[in-house]
C-alpha cells in the first residue's frame, strides 16, 4: 500500500455552471427545503420549479418586462448545493421605472455549511452575469415559486450573509408573515349585529365575503384561494391568503371573528387548510390588525426583509 492510499483524497472543489434539466429533482429539493423553513410543510412540484424558471404568470405586470432569464447552479460531488435564478428587465419605455434596465437575483439558495464554499463561488458568478448584461442597477430577492416565500426571511440567515458579503444592502421594508390553520379559525357563530348576513361575490383579488347589515356592507374579507395552482401541489390540502381585510373604523365586538368564521366555512368547502396573511410592522393599522389576527387563530411565522440593492465597491 502506498503512502498516498493511507490519506483521504481531497474533496473536489465545487463548480458553477448553467442549470441542466437533469438537475430538476435536486433543485426542487433545495427550493423546498428553503420554503419549508419559512412556511411549515411548504413545497412545490418539480414541474412548478421548471415552469418558474421560464416565466412567472402570476406576476402579470412585471413578468412581460423580463428580457432574459438565467439559472446557475453550484455542484459538489454531483450534488447541487447552491442555485441562483437571474432576471434582466428590458430597457424600453413600457417597462416601469424601477425595473427598466435592471438585473435581479430573483432568488438564491444554498445548503448551509455544506454549500458555503459553493455559495461563495456562485454569487460572484451571478454578479458577473449581471455585469455582462450591463444593467444600470442590481437587485436581489428570495422570491421562490412558493406561496408566502419572498424577500429574505429571518429563517435564512445563511442567504442574508451571502447577500451582505457580496455588497447587497437591505433598502426596502420588512413584512410579518402570519399563518392560521383553517380549522383553527373561529367557528361560524351567531351574528354580532342584528340583521347581519354574509354575501359572497368575486372581488378584484379573489373571493370576497362581505358582512351586510340591512343591505349595506359594513366589512369584508377577500380570499385568494388560487395561490396553489394545480401543477404546484406537492402536499395534500391547499394554501390561501387574505388578499384584503376591511373592518369598520369604529370596532364592532365580535365582527372580525364572525367574518373569519364565514371565511373558515368557505375555505373548508374549498379544500384549503391554511390561510396566510402579511403585515407591515411599522404601520399602525397593520400592527393593530396583526394583534387582532393573532387573537383569532393566526401565528407569526417570522419576518422577511424585502428589497435588496447592490452597492458596488
Amino acid at each position: 500500500m502506498s503512502s498516498s492510499d493511507t490519506h483521504e483524497h481531497p474533496s473536489p472543489a465545487p463548480r458553477v455552471r448553467f442549470f441542466h434539466r437533469e438537475d430538476r429533482d435536486q433543485l426542487t429539493a433545495l427550493v423546498n427545503a428553503h420554503a419549508a423553513a419559512v412556511v411549515p410543510g411548504a413545497g412545490v412540484s418539480v414541474n412548478t420549479v421548471l415552469s418558474a424558471l421560464e416565466r412567472c404568470p402570476e406576476e402579470y405586470v412585471t413578468d412581460p418586462w423580463v428580457a432574459e432569464r438565467v439559472t446557475l447552479v453550484a455542484e459538489e460531488r454531483r450534488r447541487i448545493v447552491a442555485a441562483a435564478h437571474l432576471l434582466r428587465y428590458r430597457d424600453e419605455p413600457d417597462v416601469g421605472d424601477d425595473y427598466r434596465d435592471t438585473g435581479h437575483v430573483e432568488w438564491f439558495v444554498h445548503v448551509p455549511s455544506a454549500g458555503d464554499g459553493a455559495a461563495a463561488l456562485l454569487m460572484p458568478a451571478a454578479l458577473a452575469q449581471l455585469d455582462r448584461w450591463r444593467v444600470r442597477a442590481r437587485h436581489a430577492d428570495g422570491h421562490l415559486p412558493v406561496p408566502g416565500v419572498y424577500g429574505v426571511p429571518d429563517a435564512w440567515p445563511h442567504v442574508r450573509a451571502v447577500f451582505e458579503a457580496a455588497g447587497f444592502v437591505h433598502t426596502g421594508g420588512v413584512e410579518v408573515l402570519l399563518l392560521a390553520r383553517s380549522g383553527g379559525l373561529p367557528e361560524p357563530g351567531p351574528a354580532p349585529l342584528p340583521g347581519l348576513s354574509a354575501r359572497r361575490s368575486l372581488g378584484p383579488l379573489g373571493t370576497r365575503i362581505t358582512a351586510v347589515v340591512d343591505g349595506a356592507p359594513v366589512a369584508y374579507i377577500e380570499l385568494d384561494t388560487h395561490l396553489d395552482r394545480p401543477e404546484r401541489h406537492a402536499r395534500p390540502g391547499g394554501t390561501a391568503d387574505i388578499a384584503d381585510l376591511v373592518l369598520p373604523d369604529e370596532p364592532v365586538p365580535g365582527l372580525a371573528g364572525w367574518l373569519l368564521g364565514e371565511a373558515r366555512s368557505w375555505l373548508e368547502l374549498s379544500g384549503v387548510d391554511r390561510l396566510l396573511s402579511y403585515a407591515d410592522p411599522d404601520d399602525a393599522d397593520d400592527t393593530e390588525e396583526t394583534a387582532l389576527l393573532t387573537g383569532l387563530g393566526f401565528t407569526e411565522l417570522g419576518r422577511t426583509a424585502r428589497g435588496w440593492t447592490h452597492r458596488a465597491a
